[in-house]
C-alpha cells in the first residue's frame, strides 16, 4: 500500500501528536519536518510523550522510528522549506502562526500539492473542514484548507446534534480551555493586556473564532451565536460550557442527556458521553472530538440549556490526519506542481 507522505511545519504538542499517531499508523509516512528547535531536543521531547514501546533515533538530519525516516529541517518560514524536494501529498502547518494566504501560497509555490492549517484561518481560504460535519463539502479544487481547532469542532459537534432535533433560538458557548505555548509562563508585555499575564497563575478572558467559523459552516447558527474562552492553568484537557435557549420549552435536561447519548452512538469516534463525575484530566487521551458530560446538564427556566463536553488537543490531531487521509484520496491538485527529485542521506 502506497503511504500517505505528509510534511509537518511545527513540531510543538500538535505536531508531535500527529508524528505519534502517523508512525502508529499503516497509513502514513512523515517525509519532512520543519521547526527551529535543536533536533535532539526535539526528538527527546517526541520520546517523553511517546507511547510505551516507542523508540525515535536520530541519525544525522534524519529521525527514524522503525516504520519511516524523517528529515529534519531548521526554518521558521513557509518560503524557505523546499517541499518539492519531499513529494509529499500534503503540508500540515501546526504553528499556529501561519494563517494567511500569502503563508499558505509560500508553501504551495515550494511544491506542496495542498496545505492543511491546524488552526483557524485568519483570511478567506479554498476550505474549513470540521469532521462530521461538512466532509461532503471537499473539492478535488481544494489547496488552501484548515482543520479548524480543537474548541470549533467540539462547538460544531454539539451545535449539530442538539440542532437536529431540537429547535434553537440563540447560543452562547465559553471555552475553558487549558494555556497554550504562545502564552507567557510569568507576567510578561506582549500585544495584549490579559495576555500578558502570567499563565499558571490566572484565568485569563481571551478572544475565540470558533464561534465566527461555525455560524458558517452551520448557517442555521447565523447572528445566534456568540462566545468566549477562559485560559486556565491546566496544561492539557479542555471544557466546553454552552448555553442554549430552546424554542421548545418541553424539553428538558433529560431529554438532553438522551439526546447526547444517541449523538455518541451515532458518531461513536468523533462524539462520546461520559456518565462518571470526570474532571480535565480524565480526558486526556481521548480521541474524540467532544465528550458530553451527562452529569452536568441542567435548565434554567423554560428555555436555558446548560451542557458541558470535555476535548483535548489528541481528537483534533486525530481529525487532521483523518482529513489528510480524504484529501489524499482525491486527484491531484490541476495546476500543483510535479515531483522533483528526492534527497538522499545528510544533503542540505
Amino acid at each position: 500500500m502506497k503511504k500517505i507522505r505528509l510534511g509537518i511545519m511545527g513540531f510543538g504538542h500538535i505536531g508531535r501528536q500527529l508524528y505519534h499517531l502517523a508512525s502508529s499508523s499503516e497509513e502514513f509516512e512523515i517525509s519532512a519536518v520543519v521547526d527551529i528547535g535543536d533536533p535532539e531536543i526535539l526528538r527527546y521531547l517526541l520520546a517523553t510523550e511517546a507511547p510505551e514501546g516507542s523508540e525515535y533515533l536520530l541519525e544525522g538530519n534524519y529521525l527514524h522510528n522503525g516504520k519511516f525516516s524523517t528529515r529534519m529541517l531548521s526554518s521558521d518560514q513557509p518560503s524557505e522549506v523546499p517541499w518539492d524536494v519531499f513529494a509529499v501529498d500534503l503540508v500540515i502547518d501546526a504553528t499556529g502562526r501561519f494563517g494567511r494566504r500569502e503563508d499558505m501560497q509560500s508553501h504551495l509555490d515550494n511544491g506542496a500539492r495542498r496545505v492543511l492549517l491546524s488552526t483557524l484561518p485568519m483570511d478567506h481560504i479554498d476550505r474549513v473542514i470540521l469532521r462530521g460535519i461538512n466532509d461532503d463539502s471537499i473539492s478535488e479544487e481544494d489547496r488552501m484548507i484548515s482543520g479548524g481547532s480543537a474548541t470549533t469542532e467540539a462547538l460544531g459537534l454539539a451545535l449539530q446534534a442538539f440542532s437536529e432535533q431540537v429547535d434553537i433560538a440563540s447560543a452562547s458557548m465559553t471555552s475553558v480551555h487549558a494555556y497554550t505555548s504562545d502564552q507567557s509562563l510569568q507576567d510578561y508585555a506582549g500585544p495584549d493586556y490579559r495576555r500578558s499575564r502570567s499563565a499558571p497563575e490566572n484565568i485569563i478572558p481571551n478572544t475565540t473564532l470558533a464561534p465566527f467559523w461555525v455560524q458558517r459552516i452551520l448557517p442555521g447558527f447565523r447572528d445566534k451565536l456568540d462566545g468566549f474562552a477562559l485560559n486556565v492553568p491546566v496544561q492539557r484537557g479542555s471544557l466546553l460550557d454552552l448555553n442554549l435557549v430552546l424554542e421548545d420549552e418541553n424539553f428538558s435536561a433529560a431529554d438532553a442527556t438522551q439526546l447526547m447519548l444517541g449523538a455518541s452512538q451515532a458518531l461513536p469516534d468523533l462524539i462520546g458521553a461520559a456518565s462518571d463525575p470526570i474532571v480535565s484530566s480524565d480526558v486526556l487521551g481521548c480521541s474524540q472530538s467532544l465528550l458530553f458530560d451527562l452529569k452536568a446538564t441542567t435548565k434554567a427556566g423554560k428555555r436555558t440549556l446548560k451542557v458541558l463536553g470535555w476535548y483535548e488537543s489528541l481528537g483534533h490531531a486525530s481529525r487532521l490526519l483523518e482529513v489528510a487521509r480524504t484529501y489524499a484520496s482525491l486527484k491531484q491538485p490541476p495546476d500543483a506542481r510535479p515531483t522533483t527529485t528526492t534527497l538522499g542521506g545528510d544533503q542540505p
